[in-house]
């Protein structure tokens, strides 16, 4: 199955998320990620959802969506068409001091990320990148130890078409 990531404005009211990923679980289909945030008009929120699933079921999601009152509009936004960022934050142990460090600054800058905390046994690292960035990070870093792990779900937003 194949991740698609439907970009969801809702009218900005309590149980309006509750209702949207009830609409999923009663079908039995697994959110993979989701974020949800204001938009620049504070009465509307942007819901951005990952999900597995195909063909004719992602129809039928994107038609049961478009039916809750409180929905505004649906997009699908493959990543050929839309910028898709996530945001981690990743502790992992330094064992063997200075060593390890300096491992780990090298697999940080080859990515990008930075440490936003550092103790003698550990360090706090934060990255935002495309989802697949973010996985290769995450498996050069597992060797190291990964103590704790947060992930934000995929942001996104469609690219500005010009003629």
């Amino acid at each position: 199955m194949k991740t698609h990531t439907l970009s969801v404005l809702v009218e900005n009211q309590a149980g309006v998320l509750a209702r949207v990923s009830s609409l999923f679980s009663r079908r039995g289909y697994n959110i993979e990620a989701l974020s949800v945030g204001p938009t620049q008009n504070s009465e509307i929120s942007r819901i951005t959802i990952s999900v597995n699933v195909e063909g004719h079921a992602l129809d039928q999601v994107i038609q049961q969506l478009d039916k809750l009152v409180n929905v505004i509009d649906i997009i699908e936004l493959p990543a050929s068409t839309s910028h898709q960022v996530e945001l981690i934050l990743v502790r992992v142990a330094v064992a063997n001091g200075a060593s390890d460090q300096k491992k780990i600054d090298a697999v940080l800058e080859k990515h990008g990320a930075h440490v936003v905390e550092s103790t003698a046994t550990s360090l706090t690292i934060q990255q935002t990148a495309k989802p697949a960035e973010i996985e290769a990070l995450i498996s050069e870093l597992t060797p190291f130890g990964i103590m704790e792990l947060t992930q934000s779900g995929v942001v996104a937003m469609g690219r500005t078409i010009t003629s």
